[in-house]
């Protein structure tokens, strides 16, 4: 009898680890309209887990957005990227809830957030009301939503985070998605963890061929390997009502029945997200842009998205014997796919060996790493690589090669530039460029400070020093100079800059501010005249916009309303 308690007490205390215990009951679906996803949480992005669910919104804008549950606003944040327009509510039990990529607010929140922004004369801010401003009950209408930010369509961004901000799966709390489609299977590759491993006779990542059967699983042919070895998987799940492939929800792996790794998403925090680099094949994904989440732990990976791992997830394989290796990925629902792969342990002297390709430069995670040449030099602080690496570096004239984006780099690397041979006034419009497709320069924040510039960078590539010396080009879109646009709702100009990108704008109307709205996606900046600040008949438009490195351009035009 003792016994029999013991393991109830074990398999509580399992599924509680596997789920948080969360309210089912206390958060309501933030639309009007059925959940239909184009992004999951947890799904796999680019140096970033997806902290929310991504609703589809009939693939409009201006759809209600509603309190999820009651509580008050306490964070407001509006900024050209990211979320873009967004909105924070803390409910009583502790618990946020998040509402991104809006089109615009409620009356009230938007009357609060207007006059904030003409008071400090800014579109982008973020605010923390106090707890008695901005009361919302469950339901009421809160917002409209949009697709402002770094958004590639209308949909509403919704997350709840805990007590601490870490987001955690809506799913968790009763949040309903229709979903009866069990996970796709894309590829399946096989590693090698130790000196002495192989697969197959090979040293080398492999891709293994699947076999579907019957049943909707998949098997392999038998794998003769030895020493540790590992697995990596590409999958999806797709949701009813919508054929986009968004991330699963969790992998477990068993060795002979027993548990060796498991992988799930029902929390997070944001201090981690960058770590999934270490989760997935950065060296592949960076080649083939397709994610493989390896099903075994690597060093430096602080990640808490694991359970049950045993020996990190890697398999030891020995000689003679044979193993069943089981892959088992489900959605939240509980749909499966499961994979089995039978493993012979077979010894072999003649193993192809790893392919290392090496170099001068080799960089030790656990130690710091400096480079100089032509006037270049470069710092890596210790822990800012996962693991140690030949580094491929070259230099030419201004511009260094430092390495491929083919390794991940988790904490910042400064690159420096002597720029002491070019003319003060040349260096105003100098900066440090990413150069990306076709060599195109991509504008670095650069920081100058005499005859030096320097940047921070988290990604391998090619930099160099590049010049802007073209201003901004501005241009009226729905209105001509000393024109009359009574029946205008808003005055819209489109703005761009083609090297070194757009910093800031400011717009005034007889000499006072007024309120544009700047989206990046189609660049163009936005006056609602709903704002009232615009009374006059006759009025002067004024608007700056001014580059990166200091250009800067005005316009000014007249137009009467009545």
């Amino acid at each position: 009898m003792k016994k029999i308690l013991m393991l109830l007490f074990v398999l509580i205390g399992a599924v509680t680890q596997a789920q948080p215990k969360v309210p089912s009951d206390y958060f309501r679906n933030p639309l009007e309209v059925d959940l239909v996803l184009s992004g999951t949480f947890g799904e796999l992005r680019s140096n970033h887990f997806h902290s929310g669910l991504d609703i589809k919104t009939l693939h409009q804008e201006g759809l209600n957005v509603l309190a999820s549950s009651g509580g008050y606003v306490s964070r407001i944040e509006i900024q050209h990227f990211g979320y873009g327009k967004a909105l924070y509510i803390q409910h009583p039990n502790g618990y946020t809830t998040v509402y991104g990529h809006l089109k615009k607010f409620s009356p009230e929140i938007d009357a609060y957030i207007k006059k904030q922004q003409y008071a400090k004369e800014t579109y982008e801010i973020e605010l923390f009301p106090e707890a008695g401003v901005l009361k919302m009950e469950k339901g009421e209408l809160v917002a409209f939503s949009g697709n402002t930010g770094g958004s590639g369509g209308p949909h509403l961004h919704f997350e709840i985070r805990d007590g601490q901000q870490r987001p955690m799966n809506p799913r968790l709390f009763g949040i309903e998605i229709k979903d009866t489609q069990a996970p796709a299977i894309n590829s399946l590759f096989a590693y090698t963890l130790g000196e002495d491993s192989n697969v197959n006779g090979s040293a080398q990542q492999q891709r293994i061929r699947l076999f579907p059967l019957a049943d909707g699983s998949f098997k392999t042919e038998p794998i003769n390997a030895c020493g540790n070895i590992g697995f990596g998987i590409s999958t999806t799940d797709k949701q009813d009502g919508a054929s986009n492939n968004n991330g699963v929800y969790k992998i477990e792996t068993s060795l002979n029945g027993d548990p060796v790794f498991e992988l799930n998403f029902d929390r997070f925090s944001f201090a981690e997200s960058r770590h999934l680099n270490q989760l997935i094949d950065y060296k592949y994904f960076s080649k083939n842009k397709s994610r493989i989440t390896k099903l075994f732990l690597q060093p430096n990976n602080p990640l808490s998205v694991y359970n049950n791992v045993v020996n990190e997830g890697k398999l030891n394989i020995r000689d003679s014997l044979t193993y069943l290796y089981n892959i088992k990925v489900l959605d939240f629902e509980g749909n499966q796919r499961i994979i089995r792969i039978q493993i012979k342990g077979k010894q072999n002297n003649n193993i192809i060996p790893k392919e290392i390709k090496k170099t001068d430069y080799f960089a030790q995670a656990d130690q710091a790493f400096s480079v100089e040449e032509n006037g270049i030099d470069a710092y890596i602080p210790k822990g800012s690589l996962y693991e140690d690496t030949f580094l491929d570096i070259s230099f030419t004239g201004d511009t260094i090669h430092f390495h491929e984006d083919d390794t991940p780099i988790q904490t910042n690397i400064t690159l420096g530039f002597d720029v002491s041979k070019y003319r003060p006034e040349d260096r105003e419009k100098m900066f440090i460029a990413r150069l990306g497709y076709q060599g195109r320069p991509n504008y670095n924040t650069t920081y100058k400070k005499g005859g030096r510039f320097t940047t921070s960078i988290r990604t391998f590539g090619d930099y160099t020093l590049a010049a802007d010396i073209k201003p901004p080009s501005i241009t009226p879109v729905n209105f001509q100079n000393k024109q009359w646009i009574s029946g205008n709702s808003d005055l819209k100009l489109r703005i761009s800059d083609d090297i070194s990108g757009i910093k800031s704008y400011r717009a005034t109307v007889n000499g006072k501010f007024i309120l544009m709205e700047y989206e990046s996606k189609n660049n163009t900046l936005t006056h609602d005249f709903k704002d009232g600040v615009v009374t006059e008949t006759e009025n002067n438009l004024k608007v700056i916009v001014t580059d990166n490195v200091g250009n800067s351009t005005t316009y000014e035009a007249v137009f009467f309303r009545k």
